[in-house]
C-alpha cells in the first residue's frame, strides 16, 4: 500500500500514510473542505439558501 498523500511506502505506526507530515495534510484537507462533494442539484442550493437567510433573519 502506498501514501495516498505521496505515494510512498505506508509507515505501520501511520498507515494509511507513511509519516506524520502525510496524515496531518490530509487532516487539513478535511478540515478545510477540499474533500467536500460538490452539488450540482439546484433544490439543494436552493433550499439551502433559504436556511441561510432565515437563520440571518432570527433575532440574536
Amino acid at each position: 500500500m502506498t501514501c495516498p498523500i505521496c505515494d510512498r511506502k505506508t509507515d505501520p505506526a501511520y498507515r494509511p500514510f507513511c509519516s506524520k507530515r502525510c496524515a496531518d495534510v490530509d487532516l487539513a484537507k478535511w478540515l478545510s473542505g477540499s474533500y467536500a462533494i460538490p452539488s450540482y442539484d439546484p433544490e439543494d442550493a436552493a433550499d439551502l439558501e433559504q436556511e441561510l437567510q432565515a437563520q440571518e433573519d432570527k433575532p440574536h
